[in-house]
């Protein structure tokens, strides 16, 4: 998702590789749930995140769809977010589908790469991908937190394998978007869910590894779209 916004503003003003010590620690969020409460639809989920869902949890996308992950338009593409919502009240957004009774997460093991990184941001140029601190998202105080290595706060093996499929999927989204935003309808409409078909809907074979299934569909997709 393309953000409007000043990288001085949000951030401590600083860029980190995973390597690097950040303040971030916070004793497991022990008491605090606030970053899965107030995050609306912005929870934004890329094929990985479908995959390790679908594999945790034994359901299928559609299996997923308007219980714990809905579809809207982002940068005229059609992807999934996570459900925010009030158990009293459904229409009212007020936490993750997936917090629990004890207000933690339950698929802590298996989350979606936004919530991993947070706070932490990415930012994006033409020499790949970057880590920032987000100083205005996390409510816990600055005091209370500690250092801890960018690479097991984010805690995905094979981390530098994970970064590339990042880059390469942020690439095929903001190509992509760009090129439907010059497509008339339905046209447009079409092919947005056509690539939500092909990356999300269509099930991945989660007894064997992701990237290659997901370079698959890439090189099919693009192929298709005629994208270099």
């Amino acid at each position: 998702m393309i953000r409007d916004v000043n990288f001085e503003d949000i951030s401590d003003g600083f860029i980190y590789k995973p390597d690097d010590l950040v303040n971030v620690g916070c004793n497991e969020c022990m008491g605090c749930s606030d970053c899965c409460r107030i995050t609306g639809d912005s929870i934004i989920l890329d094929p990985y995140d479908i995959y390790n869902l679908c594999k945790g949890l034994g359901k299928s996308f559609e299996d997923m769809m308007e219980k714990e992950i809905e579809i809207r338009i982002v940068d005229n593409l059609i992807l999934p977010n996570l459900i925010t919502y009030d158990e009293d009240n459904p229409e009212k957004e007020e936490k993750c589908a997936f917090l629990n009774e004890e207000n933690r997460c339950s698929i802590h093991s298996f989350r979606p790469g936004y919530c991993r990184l947070f706070p932490m941001g990415r930012l994006y140029d033409e020499k790949g991908m970057h880590y920032f601190l987000q100083v205005n998202e996390c409510t816990k105080p600055k005091a209370s937190r500690y250092p801890v290595k960018l690479r097991e706060w984010i805690g995905i093996e094979n981390l530098s394998q994970y970064e590339d499929f990042v880059v390469s999927w942020h690439d095929f989204c903001k190509k992509t978007g760009e090129a439907l935003s010059k497509v008339p309808d339905p046209q447009k409409t079409y092919t947005a869910r056509y690539i939500l078909q092909i990356f999300y809907v269509e099930p991945y074979k989660t007894g064997v590894t992701f990237w290659n299934q997901y370079e698959n569909r890439l090189k099919e997709v693009s192929a298709k779209l005629g994208l270099k």
